[in-house]
């Protein structure tokens, strides 16, 4: 009898550089790739369920994997519910003789991954598993105290020290089929919107899947990367990778996009600096999840347990106007609207509608953070809250709980012509780049002649700067003095 193996797709959406697809194809087994819907619907959800923008992007990126492996003579079978009863359910219709996965060192993940094992081992089926999410096993990068090293800067040093990671996995090129076998499809998991259809700017914006990862991966390498170092804290000009989302769901590893760093270094010394500033953000990737490794309730509760007596404010009118981009804050307003738009939004401007909530507003990080987790593509379960708490100052380096941002001098700064906001707050694009990263500075006839009335077609600040950052100071004055 021949012997068939089953692959576990999970944040994995791709077919080169993974370690189980190609040991599965290696075995020579018939092979059928599987993947397992846990969300809030399910009787059992022992991981957070996706936010909208990250279910709309998993629909699609479940399809582009679908029709990866079928072209090599593979299948994916979608189901939804507890991953054990699935996978033990499919195991025994195809005879399984092996089931394998890339691990994910997450401590939810690892849970749900054990049980799995567990009951697989019991029905004698064998088990496998690899590496395939991080550069570095946490379990091996700690401190002396025997945990995560809270800091970036040691701690991307420790990695780079470790050496590069292991040499690239190829994509089978052909699978051994097994018999056809029932499957949910796409649509029966109910991933998309329907009513209201909120999309239409998600599809505007993105192509999914593996073939566009590469080919975004290779087209900044090739055209992107010079001066990124300076240029990533534009979002007027277009100076990042936007691989965010692909590697969100694994549909490029980090390895793939450590060594095509390395080899357009080695290609074009003269922009060593970009490629390093850019090989770093995978580091920051790196960096928390491993601390959501030593901290799995970490978008939920502080780092820093003296953060627990913050004294926040509930204002739910002023939550719901960061919400939708009506703060009066041009450069806030706009980072929101393109969230809103697009489901992503430029780092710089991340840390600057974050600044705003905690700090302006004195609203809960855990609201900004549950608001991202909803609206972003790229919702990471270890970079959306160790951000977020990193702004707020409560989280694994605290060196910035002082730092207010000034949405008006960042404005300035890093969008000085008011492209940025243009596109995205049109109701103030006549205005001049002296005037419109603050409109309330501008005369009555400036605001006439372009257009604006404050209050009405843009609403007035609601906070205003100074008072807010004194405000902010005062409580984080009184934390730190208790």
């Amino acid at each position: 009898m021949s012997s068939n193996v089953i692959v576990w797709f999970r944040d994995d959406l791709r077919l080169s550089d993974h370690p189980a697809l190609h040991e599965a194809a290696r075995s020579g087994a018939g092979v059928i790739g599987l993947y397992v819907l846990e969300d809030s619907s399910s009787p059992i959800c022992e991981t957070r369920p996706l936010g909208g923008a990250a279910r709309w992007w998993l629909a699609q990126s479940l399809r582009r994997l679908q029709e990866s492996l079928a072209a090599i003579g593979g299948t994916l079978v979608l189901r939804r519910g507890p991953a054990v009863k699935a996978i033990m359910e499919l195991a025994r219709q195809i005879k399984a003789d092996q089931v394998v996965w890339n691990e994910i060192a997450q401590a939810p993940e690892l849970a749900r991954a054990n049980k799995v094992e567990a009951a697989l081992r019991a029905a004698g089926v064998a088990v496998r598993k690899f590496p395939g999410d991080l550069l570095v096993d946490p379990a091996i990068l700690r401190s002396k105290e025997g945990r995560a090293l809270r800091v970036f800067t040691p701690f991307w040093r420790r990695v780079l020290a470790i050496g590069a990671p292991p040499k690239l996995l190829p994509a089978p090129t052909s699978l051994r089929p097994v018999a056809p076998i029932a499957s949910e499809s796409v649509e029966s998991l109910r991933l998309e919107p329907i009513a209201p259809d909120w999309a239409a700017g998600l599809r505007q914006t993105w192509e999914v899947g593996e073939r566009a990862a590469l080919e975004r991966l290779k087209s900044f390498l090739a055209d992107g990367i010079a001066g990124y170092a300076r240029g990533r804290d534009r979002p007027d000009i277009e100076r990042t990778s936007n691989l965010s989302p692909h590697l969100r769901f694994g549909e490029i590893s980090p390895r793939q996009i450590w060594h095509a760093a390395q080899f357009a270094a080695a290609e074009r010394p003269a922009l060593a600096g970009d490629i390093d500033k850019f090989v770093s953000e995978l580091g920051w990737r790196e960096f928390c999840r491993h601390l959501l490794f030593d901290s799995p309730e970490m978008a939920t509760r502080n780092l820093q347990p003296a953060f627990d007596a913050f004294p926040w404010r509930p204002d739910q009118r002023a939550l719901r106007a960061w919400q939708r981009g009506q703060t009066g804050y041009p450069m806030v307003d706009a980072g929101m609207r393109q969230l809103w738009q697009t489901g992503t939004m430029h780092n710089r401007v991340r840390m600057v509608v974050a600044s705003f909530l905690v700090k302006h507003l004195l609203i809960d990080w855990r609201e900004g953070e549950r608001w991202f987790w909803d609206t972003l593509v790229d919702a990471d379960a270890a970079s959306n809250p160790a951000n977020w708490q990193w702004v707020a100052g409560c989280g694994a380096d605290a060196v910035p709980y002082f730092r207010v941002f000034n949405p008006i001098l960042q404005g300035a700064k890093f969008d000085p012509l008011g492209d940025y906001v243009r596109r995205w707050v049109p109701e103030l694009a006549d205005l001049p780049p002296a005037l419109i990263h603050q409109p309330w500075k501008a005369a009555p006839l400036e605001l006439e002649s372009a257009g604006v009335r404050l209050g009405i077609s843009y609403p007035e600040p609601i906070v205003e700067h100074r008072a807010g950052r004194e405000r902010a100071l005062v409580a984080y004055a009184k934390l730190r003095a208790a």
